[in-house]
């Protein structure tokens, strides 16, 4: 699984794996010892959007003022604290994700992520001018106790995003075309 590294500020930005990949864990220990910091959530957790919003500002620390909705999620999965980040990224693991798959809600949530991990992941803006900070590598990573690739592809593939299988993993990061 070479061409992934969650380690550092390049796509893909959400990765889809069988429970317990080797890899991903090493990526996860490297994250930790460069200072970043990986956060955990549970599915059961995440099963409304709701239930989303609620876990996420738990988990990350977002601001009183977060909007507990799909863009006030971007927006500060953008803004994360240098407490959350360790001043270097997040990884954000999303624990027996098999009971997301089929909910109304998956596609969005992955694109969600997608959204606010592709404006962390860069020191410019939307509009291309230079940030007041660095760029902070975030990824997000679904682990699924019944890992079949085809089916998240499916499940995950929108017009919005560029999904990429490999051997045992799917990823998905913004369509360059649809969102710069």
């Amino acid at each position: 699984m070479t061409v992934i590294d969650i380690t550092g500020t390049s796509e893909p930005w959400t990765i889809f794996v069988p429970q317990g990949d080797v890899e991903i864990h090493r990526q996860l220990s490297k994250l930790e010892a460069r200072g970043g910091r990986v956060h955990h959530f549970d599915s059961r957790d995440l099963l409304t959007e709701e239930a989303v919003c609620r876990s996420f500002a738990d988990t990350l620390r977002f601001p009183g003022y977060f909007g507990r909705n799909w863009d006030a999620l971007v927006d500060c999965l953008d803004d994360l604290c240098g407490e959350v980040t360790g001043g270097v990224g997040i990884a954000g693991v999303i624990h027996d994700a098999d009971r997301l798959l089929d909910a109304e809600h998956f596609p969005l949530f992955v694109s969600v992520l997608c959204q606010g991990a592709d404006r962390a992941n860069s020191a410019v803006d939307l509009d291309g001018f230079a940030l007041d900070r660095p760029a902070i590598a975030e990824h997000f990573v679904f682990e699924f106790s019944a890992f079949d690739r085809e089916r998240v592809a499916q499940q995950v593939e929108q017009p919005d995003l560029t999904v990429t299988r490999g051997e045992g993993f799917v990823a998905a990061a913004l369509c360059p075309e649809a969102w710069h």
